[in-house]
């Protein structure tokens, strides 16, 4: 059965702070029928290739290895990933729990010297392949996974690369308790079995790799979409959500007097607050239009409309609230950029009805959201500046809200017919 994702360390398994803990199986090899080594063979190039989920695969290859009549206790799969936070997944399985988890592994992993000790490193990094008696001292020197091995009953621990039609190096480790460790017969078998593996993995990790890159450029939501086929011209459908849109304010003067390099990472301070303001809030961010960003907080993402409106105000406030943190840090985190701060937004939050599809050539396409809406509130951001507000809300997000808020008044927003009433935060 699978697990909910959790971040917390699981009984038994103790993963460093750079380790994610994203979903867990647990199965039994009971529930797996002695075959022959034919059988396993048959499986990785006939039903496993129908196999859309890693964890699934994995966790059936390793209980099938066993029972195949292979000595496997433990094992692990390691592959890589394009992402700018995540260096890669793993998936670990034991014998004596039962239990395979799939984990997510961040960049700052590759500076630990927990990982750098670590065999998997001569694996990933190199390409090489690993074989370590660890009931020997001599063969598991300073490693502390092989020592930790060594002291729960293991014999041997093999690492090896797994190879198909790219030079990543993506890894699979398998460590017996067998006595004397894997025979020559049985280290021969697995070798050609990961060749079968290989194939797989390849298949899943581009699958994950461009989930990934979809993800980071379009946001999860439209990488979903784009990723399930939604890429036609015209393509898409009407959500109902909290609209998003803000600007930094003297971005034009300091791009008139910052080189391009400095400009960028002040750029890139001033998003990190945004948008994980946004994102922790459950919100999507769906554009950087240079200094500007849109993001939503559709609705059906949350128990109801006013659970929407109110995560769309918290992330308001929480992005306001961090830079004027980061206006005040010390010591100056930029010293090398003179007068950088300070870092002020505007921030309107509309809501309504917007369509969010494709629109562009058919050549080049963007996913994004359009309509009177998403107008509307770019409109209303303008007003930031002008009414001397970092944040303002409109009467359809007023509505929604419980919190205590002051009536601003109503104002004419050019291309509305209508004017809006706005509105700000109490306190």
């Amino acid at each position: 059965m699978n697990a909910p994702a959790t971040n917390g360390d699981p009984p038994g398994r103790i993963y460093p702070p750079f380790v994610t803990l994203l979903r867990r199986s647990c199965r039994r090899q009971d529930e797996f029928a002695p075959c022959a080594l034919s059988g396993l063979e048959d499986w990785l190039l006939g039903d496993a290739v129908e196999a859309s989920d890693m964890l699934a695969l994995f966790e059936t290859f390793v209980w099938r290895l066993g029972a195949a009549g292979l000595p496997i206790d433990r094992a692990s799969l390691h592959v890589g990933t394009l992402h700018p936070q995540v260096f890669g997944y793993a998936w670990n399985w034991d014998r004596e729990t039962g239990i395979c988890d799939e984990i997510k592994v961040a960049e700052e992993s590759l500076n630990t010297d927990a990982y750098r000790r670590n065999p998997i490193f001569r694996v990933i990094e190199f390409g090489e392949s690993v074989y370590k008696r660890v009931d020997r001292l001599e063969d598991r020197g300073d490693s502390p996974l092989l020592a930790e091995l060594a002291g729960a009953g293991y014999t041997e621990y093999a690492a090896a690369p797994l190879r198909a039609s790219t030079s990543l190096h993506n890894a699979v480790t398998l460590a017996t308790k067998q006595d004397g460790g894997f025979t020559k017969e049985q280290a021969a078998l697995l070798k050609r079995l990961y060749r079968f593996l290989a194939l797989h993995v390849e298949r899943h990790v581009a699958t994950l790799i461009s989930g990934n890159v979809l993800d980071t450029y379009l946001g999860q939501a439209a990488g979903a979409q784009v990723l399930q086929g939604t890429i036609k011209r015209g393509s898409g459908a009407p959500i109902d959500a909290i609209i998003w849109v803000s600007d930094l304010r003297g971005f034009t003067a300091r791009a008139d007097r910052l080189p391009g390099p400095a400009m960028l990472k002040i750029l890139n301070a001033y998003f990190d607050q945004l948008v994980g303001a946004v994102t922790a809030n459950r919100g999507e961010v769906l554009k950087f239009i240079g200094d500007g960003l849109l993001a939503v907080f559709p609705y059906q993402t949350y128990s109801s409309k006013s659970a929407a409106a109110d995560a769309a105000l918290t992330a308001a406030n929480t992005a306001q609230s961090a830079l004027a943190e980061l206006n005040v840090a010390t010591p100056d985190p930029y010293p090398e950029i003179p007068e950088w701060r300070p870092l002020e937004t505007g921030i309107a939050l509309h809501a309504g009805s917007v369509f969010f599809g494709n629109m562009g050539s058919p050549e080049r396409l963007d996913f994004t959201v359009i309509g009177p809406a998403v107008n509307a509130a770019a409109r209303v951001e303008s007003l930031c500046k002008e009414l001397g507000r970092p944040l303002l809300l409109t009467q359809a997000v007023a509505d929604l809200l419980s919190r205590d808020l002051r009536d601003l008044g109503a104002y004419r927003l050019k291309g509305v017919s209508e004017p809006v009433r706005l509105f700000v935060p109490e306190g």
